[in-house]
């Protein structure tokens, strides 16, 4: 989802130092051509790491952001909609799988991508850190998280490197039916009881500052996102996205019956768009540093599972080494 990866620091390479004036010239005028950039093709060393650790990011987000929502599968409130669910997860573990396969074509090892996730090297979406307490967070997250991620990946579908941007067209199709998954979820409790529809405002209230963070920090603290614009990775600012987030989100919420928790959130009839609040950007800060209410939690799943998975992966490689033996 999720150009928080863009604001992580790069580590310098040597390789840098080897890339002629000249190359990134051509190079940038191919981006600016609109142009694919494919995997084969030259790129500058900054350009491939960028984008190791943008998709890579995406990846951990999509087999993370699994977790939340897997709470809930025993539990839903009707086999309609436990089937509904366990079909949005299994879509979100093939997003990893198209997202891993995309950041491969990069020179990097889908061993090494998760290596790096399970010693904390690497980060996913905080907003997979905070925890789903009733069903109607199941709700906000298709509403808001899916949302915020297309109003992200819709642009992402035009980003300058070829398989990433072919791997979004398929994820953005999918990611809308996530979306309206949410929706009516809400729209259910909302027209429900009293009670049903208090709980689906707790959870807005819960999930819409969380979700505005997603979009990144703001343009000013953004360390990456002007270079990254102007190799069209991405094509519209943190800020940008957000408000154009809010802008469509906002008047959803009044179809629900629901207000935003933000009591600086309104319209600007001469801009056309809608102010808020400040984001209390020193929350986002810790979670990223590993200190938000299920960060523990997540890695922790996450660690087991790929250990208890161990055996499979070592049968996989014998079984594949054995085969290559016998066809020598």
């Amino acid at each position: 989802m999720y150009t928080q990866g863009l604001d992580q620091k790069g580590q310098s390479d040597k390789r840098d130092g080897l890339e002629s004036a000249a190359d990134r010239k051509a190079f940038q005028k191919r981006v600016d051509a609109e142009e694919k950039i494919e995997a084969k093709d030259w790129m500058p060393e900054a350009y491939r790491r960028t984008l190791i650790r943008q998709i890579s990011q995406h990846a951990h987000s999509e087999i993370i952001g699994m977790q939340p929502e897997g709470n809930w599968l025993t539990r839903a409130p009707s086999l309609k909609r436990k089937a509904i669910l366990l079909a949005k997860i299994q879509d979100e573990a093939g997003h990893g799988l198209y997202l891993y396969s995309a950041a491969e074509t990069l020179g990097v090892s889908r061993d090494q991508m998760v290596g790096d996730l399970l010693s904390g090297k690497a980060k996913y979406s905080s907003i997979f850190n905070y925890p789903t307490l009733t069903w109607a967070d199941i709700g906000a997250i298709g509403w808001l998280v899916d949302g915020a991620a297309i109003m992200n990946q819709i642009p992402l579908c035009r980003c300058s490197y070829g398989p990433y941007a072919r791997a979004m067209v398929r994820i953005c199709k999918e990611e809308s039916f996530h979306q309206r998954q949410g929706f009516d979820i809400l729209v259910e409790l909302c027209k429900g009881t009293p009670e049903q529809k208090a709980m689906a405002q707790d959870a807005l209230n819960r999930w819409w500052w969380p979700s505005l963070m997603m979009f990144g920090p703001s343009d000013a603290e953004s360390k990456h996102s002007a270079q990254s614009m102007a190799w069209k990775i991405k094509r519209f600012s943190n800020d940008e996205l957000r408000q154009k987030f809010i802008d469509v989100t906002v008047p959803q919420a009044e179809f629900l019956g629901l207000k935003v928790p933000d009591d600086e959130c309104i319209l600007d009839k001469q801009t056309g768009h809608y102010r808020h609040g400040e984001i209390d950007w020193q929350e986002f800060i810790e979670v990223l540093k590993g200190n938000g209410p299920c960060n523990k939690q997540r890695m922790e799943k996450r660690r087991n599972a790929h250990e208890d998975g161990r055996w499979v992966r070592e049968a996989a490689r014998a079984y594949a080494e054995k085969r290559a033996a016998k066809a020598a």
